[in-house]
């Protein structure tokens, strides 16, 4: 193999490592947790011979898809007239077996989240019919009586780091990032009431407090 077809693979490594600001083949060895070797393995052009998992975790790292890494570092993309050839039957089935088990563990995470979250709901998944019949069925029953059916609702916000946006009734002063204007017309520090609450996660914005200016 000579040095000039090793070089065509570098420039193609060095292209991509320098989009992502790499500039060394240990560097890059430390960014993808991938061995010095297989650095050397993929600049010789022998992707195919490589770990499936390696070549996904570069492919994610480099931001483009496994074929397309496999047509820019197999020895068989140097023709034009001779297109590589994927189809590695090894590499199909241990790529079809790390798809099922991405998909497995994606499914496994979803439930545990489910899992948890109603976990956190329970009680007021059990009670709040309960009480919203009761409410129905005598409309003197003091509201108040409700509030503590929500705390599990609050406690799950407060678990994903969601905050409220003001409380509902407060005056404050306007301010077009985090309040939305039901009526009326208000200037950036206007007081203004907030007459439903939003909520953000940090310092990102999910919804914003409804407000109508002070009389």
């Amino acid at each position: 193999m000579s040095q000039s077809f090793h070089s065509n693979y570098t420039q193609q490594l060095q292209e991509l490592m320098q989009q992502l600001g790499v500039s060394s083949f240990k560097q890059l060895s430390r960014t993808t947790g991938i061995s010095e070797r297989q650095v050397k393995r993929l600049r010789q052009g022998k992707i195919l011979e490589m770990r499936l998992e390696t070549v996904l975790k570069l492919a994610e790292v480099f931001q483009v898809s496994v074929d397309q890494l496999l047509t820019m570092f197999s020895s068989q993309s140097l023709s034009p007239t001779n297109p590589p050839e994927v189809e590695n039957p090894a590499l199909k089935q241990e790529y079809q077996r790390l798809q099922h088990q991405l998909e497995q563990q994606r499914e496994t995470l979803i439930q545990e989240f489910q899992q948890s979250s109603l976990q956190i709901l329970e009680s007021f998944l059990v009670q709040w019919p309960t009480a919203a019949y009761a409410a129905q069925q005598n409309d003197q029953l003091p509201a108040i009586r409700l509030l503590p059916l929500i705390k599990p609702v609050e406690q799950l916000l407060q678990q994903w780091g969601i905050e409220a946006i003001a409380s509902v009734g407060a005056e404050l002063p306007y301010d077009p990032q985090w309040h939305q204007l039901m009526s009326g017309t208000a200037q950036p520090g206007d007081r203004v009431r907030v007459r439903y609450i939003g909520y953000r996660q940090g310092d990102k914005l999910l919804y914003r407090a409804k407000v109508s200016p002070s009389l």
